[in-house]
């Protein structure tokens, strides 16, 4: 609606101390109610009421004692319908003079050429109704005369930023970032329109607004003169906002489209078939009473609407040391670096264990068990009930042991909000008589929807204390990809995104084996020479398994953080080098010992003991490779997968991991059904077998010391060949 610059700026001005005292707070789905100040008003508001007052009352007012009828607050509390489009809109369109801009764009620059008060009286005539749009239009135009040089001249008097409305770019922005499409429709004119729309980001032809007409001058063929307007253009005239929203819906696949503006044409919008379906009235710069009384929002800030906006809600489905670093740098970002405010801030964390340690987590904000010592942020909320934690969620972050995430899944079959999108942190893979299944395969095809997985070298330790980490996301679908980047992305953690979903995830499941067979290296006291001939031998044979499965995986994914990165830090830092460390010593000291049946601790004791009930996913990996390999006939394509897999379960010393070429060639008797989980300890002739070799393995290594463990080991293997069953 077009309005006098002087009309709008007195209003303005009158408005912003008003703002400044209003209760305008929005947060997430609580909205509280504003109060519209008194000065726009031109009769006396009631104050404002806990409850909406009736349709009727809202429209017509309510009568006093006296008899004196009382205009009521406007409808600044969305109805559950409004508030249900404004959050489902394809399109948003705005008017522009008092809506966008604190002015009008055509008597400002009337007042720019020095005939504003001629131009304000042809305004008004236009507003109360005594002279068409048309006509108004075209009398204004023909009395401000401007040439392009005046409207050059203007634009950089009044640049854009100069004109714009407090919190207008912040709400377009919010709305851009959501992907929702944005569009001006305006009764000015495209000149004085188009730098605002590109200030604002917004595309030549999503702005529908008059064309002026220039006389040009033959002999240097530039525009001299105005001489009208387009009056083709559907906002040249009255009933010309719908128009255009009925255009772009035909062009345009939109179900649903919403129009804001400050006037009685911007109402219309919403007033004729194939128009707006919702349409919210703007009193940020002038309140006008009409469309206070039909509008069936009213806002006087533009960050109601931004707060009204739908928050992407977050569950993290685990509480593990890697769930736990993952969350605080969620919650971080949800409640102190959301710029667009896109995320609830509240992230919830399911805790399988529940009980004593959700309390915990709530009441300290730390998890002691698995992270202690690192704040997790006050607004995580942990609960031990799984449906709880994904109710109404939109982004679910899965980060449970992957041996558990299939149950979870099924747990959670009709549980999951429609539309929600997934990203697993979870590194591993189920193996079926069909072949290999990833966990975000799993997550996809139990509860039908997109996962993308986040990989890299990552110790959650590490990343609680912000020291520099990075990862990639590999995704399916970029703009959910893009939104979970915004998630986990802080200073101290770099994410980039990669097209490659299967190759980042694989590598994140591989390397944990390459990380046990550097572990062993580390328990026989070796150097760095030989964990680099490992790591370099796990490398190649993860891309050779990759590509094998699935030809698609790329080259260049290895040498991501997802690749070489998460498997240099696993091998340095990683619990699966710490723990394979361990068992090696235990396996050589028992052998030196003669303790037992000389085969040291258990796998399942270290894990207990060195981990704190954190698991230990390597070796039922290395066991899940090792069924893929031993089916399609390629154990000896991977003699280093293999061999650490006939390591850890008791086929072969661990003195063989570095030479794993023989060790991949050895004849062993293996029983398939159940190689799936890790071995027990093995029968009186294959234990006997076993230290026979470490003996020899020991021996290699010279020196009384060796000696002396050789004796010890034999003697262990004697000792374990007579007490077994």
């Amino acid at each position: 609606m077009m309005l006098s610059g002087r009309t709008c700026n007195c209003a303005f001005s009158a408005r912003r101390t008003s703002l400044q005292r209003g209760a305008l707070a929005f947060q997430s789905a609580r909205l509280v109610p504003q109060r519209p100040p008194a000065t726009c008003r031109r009769a006396s508001f009631v104050p404002s009421a806990i409850f909406m007052p009736t349709e009727v009352e809202q429209k017509t007012g309510t009568t006093s004692n006296n008899g004196n009828v009382t205009p009521l607050e406007a409808r600044t509390v969305p109805s559950e319908r409004a508030l249900t489009i404004w959050r489902s809109a394809d399109a948003v369109c705005f008017d522009v003079d008092c809506t966008i801009t604190v002015n009008d764009g055509l008597d400002l620059l009337a007042e720019f050429m020095g005939v504003k008060e001629e131009v304000e009286a042809l305004t008004n005539k236009a507003m109360d109704g005594t002279m068409s749009l048309t006509r108004s239009l075209e009398e204004r135009l023909n009395l401000i005369n401007c040439s392009p040089d005046d409207i050059r001249r203007f634009i950089k008097a009044y640049p854009p930023q100069s004109r714009l409305a407090p919190g207008i770019k912040e709400l377009i922005n919010a709305l851009q970032k959501r992907g929702v499409a944005v569009y001006l429709i305006s009764g000015g004119f495209r000149e004085l329109l188009l730098p605002i729309a590109a200030h604002l980001g917004i595309p030549k032809d999503r702005v529908f607004a008059n064309r002026m007409h220039w006389q040009w001058d033959d002999e240097t063929g530039m525009p001299t003169k105005l001489v009208g307007f387009d009056t083709s253009e559907p906002t040249a005239r009255n009933q010309g906002k719908p128009e255009a929203i009925a255009r772009i819906r035909e062009n345009n696949p939109y179900n649903t489209v919403v129009m804001i503006g400050d006037g009685i044409t911007d109402l219309e919008a919403v007033q004729t078939s194939g128009g707006a379906d919702l349409f919210i009235g703007s009193g940020v710069v002038v309140e006008r009473e009409a469309v206070v009384a039909e509008a069936e929002w009213y806002v006087y800030d533009y960050k109601a609407l931004v707060s009204a906006l739908s928050r992407y809600k977050v569950a993290v489905l685990g509480s593990g040391a890697w769930a736990c670093a993952a969350v605080r740098m969620i919650a971080q970002n949800t409640s102190q670096d959301d710029p667009e405010d896109e995320f609830d801030d509240d992230v919830r964390m399911w805790v399988h264990q529940g009980g004593e340690l959700v309390d915990t987590i709530n009441s300290t904000h730390e998890n002691p068990a698995y992270f202690p010592g690192i704040p997790l942020g006050p607004n995580v909320i942990a609960t031990g009930n799984l449906a709880e934690a994904v109710a109404d969620a939109d982004l679910l972050v899965f980060c449970a042991p992957h041996q558990y995430i299939r149950g979870i899944c099924k747990q959670l079959m009709g549980k999951v909000k429609p539309g929600a999108a997934a990203i697993s942190l979870t590194k591993g893979m189920r193996v079926t008589p069909e072949g290999p299944e990833l966990i975000s395969q799993i997550v996809r095809r139990t509860l039908g929807v997109d996962c993308s997985v986040l990989m890299g070298g990552n110790i959650a330790e590490d990343v609680g204390r912000e020291q520099l980490s990075e990862a990639v996301i590999g995704y399916y679908n970029l703009e959910h990809a893009q939104r979970f980047k915004k998630l986990f992305r802080r200073p101290y953690f770099r994410v980039t995104l990669l097209p490659d979903p299967v190759g980042a995830e694989l590598c994140g499941t591989l390397k944990n084996i390459v990380a046990l067979g550097v572990g062993m290296v580390d328990g026989m006291g070796m150097g760095p020479n030989s964990k680099a001939a490992v790591i370099r031998q796990g490398l190649l044979e993860m891309r050779d398994f990759c590509q094998a499965l699935y030809p698609s995986v790329r080259d260049d994914t290895f040498l991501e953080c997802c690749g070489v990165g998460d498997l240099v830090a696993t091998c340095i830092g990683g619990r699966h080098r710490r723990v394979a460390e361990a068992w090696t010593r235990s396996a050589i000291e028992s052998a030196v010992a003669g303790e037992g049946n000389g085969a040291g601790r258990s796998w399942a004791e270290l894990e207990k003991e060195l981990l704190q009930g954190q698991k230990l996913q390597g070796v039922l990996t290395s066991n899940e490779v090792q069924q893929i390999l031993r089916t399609r006939g390629w154990e000896s394509k991977y003699p280093l997968f293999t061999t650490i897999n006939r390591i850890v379960n008791g086929h072969l010393p661990p003195h063989l991991v570095v030479d794993y070429l023989e060790g991949a060639k050895a004849d062993i008797a293996v029983d398939v059904e159940e190689d799936i989980v890790p071995l027990p300890r093995q029968p009186a002739s294959a234990m006997a077998r076993l230290f026979g070799q470490l003996v020899g393995g020991i021996m290699q290594q010279g020196g009384a010391a060796a000696g002396a463990a050789a004796s010890a080991a034999a003697g262990a293997a004697a000792g374990a060949a007579s007490n077994s069953v």
